[in-house]
Parts: C-alpha cells; structure tokens; sequence
C-alpha cells in the first residue's frame, strides 16, 4: 500500500471507529517495554576516559573542564581506580610537558625516561590488564605547538614528523602500551608506524587511527588543559575541513590499507552524519571522541540549570552509539558509569 493509501484507511479508521490495528505507542507503555525495543545502550564497556597527566605531584583543576585535571602521580592511581571499579578499564593518557622540555622537532616525545612511558610502567605494574592507549603527536612536545615539525616558512613537514612519530609509537609501546593512537593527521603515518611496530616486535600492539579528525573549534579546552595552542598560525593545511564528509570516505580507505586496527571520528556530537558513513564504509571498529568542548557545554549549561545533566550527558553519548561508534573516549565516562551504576 502507498503512503497516500495508509493515510487513507487511518482517515476512514478514525472516522468509523474502527480499532487501529498498528499501535507503536504500546511498545513505550512502560519502562520494561521500553528496554525491550531499546535500539541502541550506552555502558562503561564502551568507554575510553581521557586522563591529563603532568609532573607535579599536586592535582591542578583545569578551569574550563569541571570535574577534570592534570593529575600527579597520586592522583591519576586513584582516577584509574576508581574508573575500574565502575567497569571502565581503557585510559588515554595526555600529558603536560614543562616548556624546558619542548622543542621545535619534539625529541621528549620519544624520550623514553619520559612522562608517558614512566606513567605506562606505573600503570602496568599495578594493573595488567588496564588498556592503556597512548596518544601520538608532537603538539603536547613542540614549542611551537603543532603537530609536526614546523618548516622557517612555517609549514608543517609531513615526513620528517612522520619518522618521529615512529620513535615515539615504539617507546610507547616499549614501555606497555596496549594501543597507540596518531592524532597527527600527516600522511602514511599509519602505514611507517605498523611497520616501525612490527619491525621492534610489537605486532600485538593495536593502532587506533584518528582517521576524520577535524579542524575544529571545539577543542578549546583540551588545548588549555595542555598548554597545546598552536604559537602561530592554525592546523588546517593538516586537519580536516568540517564541510566534508567524502573526504574522511578516502582517509578510511587509506588507513584500511595502512594497517588501522580502528578508526576514529572527532568531534563527535557535531560530526555524526560523519560516524554514520564511516561506519556504513568500514568494517572495522569505530571510535568517537566527545571533545572538551562538547564536555564543557554541557558542563556550564547545567551549572546555569539550562540542562539536566545527567539526561543530557547520557543522550549526546547514546546518540553518538546509534550513529555508529563502537567506542567513545569521553570525559563523562566514570560519571556516566556512576549513574548507570546507582
């Protein structure tokens, strides 16, 4: 039957009182009903909890990211502690590296005395099977803060970043690491740094790609929270324009071939049509990051009582799940998994 004809006999249904025979609004009655038709669920074992690490033993809040901070030693123990007894088990550590250690080719980046390797070891020592993921990029390294190795005229070279980012994929994953994750977004990095991996023994180690990572303006706070903000110019002759979509089409293609063990979408809650064609063109698993931007909105909104938090919080992360992300690194992740919890 046509549309024009359903419509049709529900107009002569209603006019002859005649029961309806299709009633969708039985299937949302009750809760337990409910939970029968729900589509899609959102749970700590989809979670990936970005930490901010420094070296400072105090913990410092970091201003415009409520509940977060650069952790000391001490402090990032307990985080993932109590992340693991609410059912997260998969960290991505960020570190804030001290402007003496930053340099314009970013060679604390593979230091392996290092603040991230040394976390890693910690880590690894005291929780074995806590999945450690590892972020791979010179920006947190580079006094100039980009990604890459900045050229005198200013452009960010593509092959000379790339063979440091091997270096730093491996001390990673000699110090333990479960899975490095480029954020870079330089060409063929995936494919140097399976074979970098490989070549040093590390073949069980994963590589989670970020495969669509935008030029975005949501990432503010992050930048804050690392003392990361580009010196001078911006990221967009390596980023990606957020007008496209096709285009991360072709950087899925590419990190396939590569050798991606996952691919990831950032942002996410702007970028879910984006989610959506990477998962209908990828078999592999599928992440998603709600930036610090996306967390801050919806921190300050409920702090001024525009939103409840809570159905808010859990509704972007659900709506980030049914556009197709297997995996979200969200900073809402052990408050989240509290409230599922209680």
């Amino acid at each position: 039957m046509t549309s024009t004809g359903v419509r049709a006999s529900f107009r002569r249904a209603m006019a002859t009182s005649l029961p309806l025979l299709s009633r969708p609004r039985r299937n949302r009655r009750n809760a337990t009903i409910r939970g029968f038709c729900r589509e899609t669920h959102v749970g700590p074992e989809h979670f990936i909890y970005p930490l901010f690490i420094h070296e400072a033993e105090e913990d410092v809040p970091i201003g415009a990211m409520p509940g977060c901070s650069r952790l000391g030693s001490a402090g990032l123990l307990a985080e993932v502690d109590r992340a693991r007894r609410l059912g997260v088990n998969a960290i991505v550590l960020f570190p804030a590296i001290d402007e003496s250690r930053k340099s314009s080719a970013g060679e604390e980046a593979h230091n392996p005395q290092g603040l991230i390797p040394a976390t890693i070891r910690r880590l690894k020592d005291k929780w074995p099977d806590l999945v450690v993921v590892t972020d791979v990029a010179l920006d947190p390294y580079s006094s100039d803060g980009h990604d890459g190795i900045v050229a005198p005229d200013g452009r960010v070279l593509n092959d000379e970043t790339v063979e440091v980012l091997c270096r730093q994929a491996v001390c990673q994953a000699r110090a333990g690491a479960d899975i490095v994750s480029p954020s870079d977004m330089m060409d063929g990095r995936v494919e140097a740094i399976r074979r970098a991996l490989d070549e040093e023994g590390f073949a069980e180690v994963s590589i989670l790609s970020y495969t669509a990572k935008y030029a975005s303006a949501y990432y503010g706070p992050f930048r804050e929270a690392l003392d990361s903000a580009p010196r001078h110019g911006d990221k967009k002759t390596y980023q990606m324009d957020p007008g496209n979509v096709r285009e991360a089409l072709r950087e899925v293609e590419l990190d396939e071939v590569e050798g991606a063990d996952m691919v990831m979408v950032k942002p996410a809650g702007p970028y879910l049509d984006v989610i959506r064609a990477v998962r209908e063109a990828t078999t592999l698993p599928v992440a998603a990051y709600q930036v610090s931007g996306e967390y801050a909105m919806l921190k300050a909104a409920a702090a001024n009582g525009w939103l409840d938090e809570r159905r808010a919080a859990l509704e972007s992360l659900v709506a980030i799940r049914r556009a197709g992300a297997d995996v979200i690194l969200t900073y809402y992740a052990c408050q989240v998994a509290e409230w599922l919890e209680g």
